[in-house]
């Protein structure tokens, strides 16, 4: 079986969704996920680790119902992402800023107990993930090269920022779950495109 058959989906997939090509900035922690740095100096994240973390990623949160799960999104380009990903699967979503205390605070309309939050971006989306260390909550963050690591269970490389990149990044999160789920059985089955989960 040759590494193509063995990725979650086809390398030139996640070459065109651009998921691999990070920033100027690397921070230390990212380091170890970097391929290359380009002669433009964008680090250029390994593709075999952003797959492999992602198979990871979807195994883990096939332990849970898809009501403990919560993704949050301050940034923009993750918000068409979420919603198809909460629509396809059922998982909680926050597309937008985190509300206050929602994790944190029981006497809060929108307090509810999640058992695993998943950001897509550890800076903009840092506030959640204080409120989880809180309680206990494991956090999974997508992190880019020029991301920080504290707090965080499980880290995802990947481009966190474009908007190719997360639609991919969340369609292929939806169909891994759905298959450990077993509520489809192999790719093809997958009802929602990849468009579905991308911005134009």
């Amino acid at each position: 079986m040759d590494q193509q058959e063995q990725m979650l989906v086809p390398s030139d997939v996640y070459l065109k969704s651009g998921i691999h090509i990070g920033t100027k900035f690397k921070t230390r922690y990212m380091e170890r996920f970097i391929y290359k740095t380009r002669s433009d100096g964008l680090s250029v994240l390994n593709l075999q680790r952003i797959d492999e973390r992602l198979r990871i990623t979807a195994n883990f949160l096939s332990h849970y119902a898809p009501e403990d799960i919560l993704v949050i999104s301050r940034r923009e380009n993750g918000w068409k992402p979420l919603r198809a990903l909460n629509k396809v699967t059922g998982i909680q979503v926050v597309p937008g800023r985190y509300p206050p205390g929602m994790l944190t605070n029981s006497a809060l309309e929108i307090y509810k107990e999640f058992k695993v939050i998943l950001v897509t971006d550890s800076w903009p989306d840092r506030n959640a993930i204080l409120d989880a260390n809180k309680v206990g909550v494991p956090v999974i963050a997508l992190c880019d090269t020029n991301n920080q690591t504290n707090n965080i269970d499980l880290v995802v490389p990947c481009n966190n920022k474009g908007k190719k990149s997360l639609g991919l990044l969340f369609f292929i999160l939806a169909k891994e779950f759905l298959k450990k789920k077993g509520v489809i059985a192999k790719d093809d089955e997958m009802q929602a495109p990849v468009e579905e989960f991308t911005e134009e």
